[in-house]
């Protein structure tokens, strides 16, 4: 009887471990088919440029197509959404856009919280804003620019790729650290904010890097500083914003995510497939062409960058009092 007692134990345990086993061999094995990674807007911009470079890595690497789908919309919100009700098996992803920390307190009627609903993968890369004037304004640095917008109070005009951009989010904390005033001019995107900036139609633009390195190089535009922590490799004797206006950091970002209960097995090795990439000089060298900055983390040290990003922008939004939509 206790022999009888004891084999059935041992069964019991064996059923009870098979869940574990059968997901950690279903993740050795993915993925055995099409993964699809959903990019949240148009193609041709950079966070489709990067999707596609990591795309073609983890098909090389993973031996099955990663395809991109893009899904514009709504702020990247639509795209998001999309990700957020697909099944969570690994299959699809979702290219995650630095928007979803402003988004998350701009957009009031969200069908999905991101910081619930999407688990982190891995951070790609990360990118400056580019603070640029137009040639007509009489600054040359930032504490010029500073001393220049109070001296003309409301007659600074601040270009932006719309409202709730990066470029406008950016330029509304400067004025909030600096204490000026600029009026915002939000654009449909950001090539026609450059262009107007360049013609004179507003006077400082908080622009994406890759946006504006060739007006930057042409001397089309003067750029003043950027805005991440570090200066950028791309822009090496550009000062950064913070050198002047001690704290300020803003940047664009992107990364991979998938829907939450996604095997932890499986984002492991996304994980670290994507880090292997980032260390690869190849991907290096396209990165830096970008002006971007490999960005390798764990799954839990970038959910906690996001999470934090999140509460910084949040109180940028209310305190500058932009509209909610």
């Amino acid at each position: 009887m206790k022999l009888a007692r004891r084999r059935l134990l041992h069964l019991a345990a064996g059923a009870a471990a098979l869940p574990a086993l059968s997901g950690v061999a279903a993740a050795e094995a993915y993925p055995t088919r099409p993964v699809t990674i959903v990019v949240p807007v148009p193609p041709g911009g950079a966070l489709d440029i990067l999707a596609r470079l990591m795309g073609q890595w983890l098909s090389q690497h993973l031996g099955q197509p990663f395809v991109i789908e893009n899904r514009p919309g709504a702020g990247t919100n639509l795209g998001i959404e999309t990700v957020v009700r697909a099944p969570a098996d690994g299959y699809t992803l979702i290219l995650i856009p630095s928007s979803v920390t402003t988004n998350a307190t701009l957009y009031t009627k969200l069908k999905f919280n991101f910081i619930r609903d999407i688990v982190p993968i891995a951070m790609i890369s990360s990118l400056p804003l580019v603070m640029e004037v137009n040639l007509s304004v009489p600054a040359k640095t930032v504490p010029e620019f500073v001393a220049w917008a109070k001296a003309n109070p409301g007659k600074v005009s601040m270009a932006s790729g719309g409202t709730g951009s990066v470029s406008h989010i950016g330029g509304e904390l400067f004025k909030t650290m600096t204490g000026i005033e600029m009026v915002h001019v939000p654009y449909h995107g950001g090539a026609p904010a450059l262009i107007d900036l360049m013609g004179g139609q507003v006077q400082v633009y908080f622009s994406p890097l890759p946006e504006s390195l060739a007006a930057i190089k042409a001397g089309t535009v003067r750029a003043l500083a950027v805005t991440t922590a570090t200066r950028s490799a791309a822009l090496p004797d550009l000062p950064t914003v913070a050198e002047s206006v001690p704290g300020f950091e803003a940047s664009t970002w992107q990364g991979i995510g998938a829907p939450k209960n996604t095997a932890a097995a499986v984002v492991a090795k996304l994980n670290a497939e994507i880090n292997a990439a980032l260390a690869d000089p190849a991907i290096k060298t396209r990165l830096a062409a970008l002006g971007s900055v490999p960005m390798p983390m764990t799954p839990a040290a970038f959910e906690t960058y996001i999470v934090d990003e999140t509460a910084k922008w949040a109180k940028v939004i209310h305190q500058a009092h932009i509209p909610l939509l």
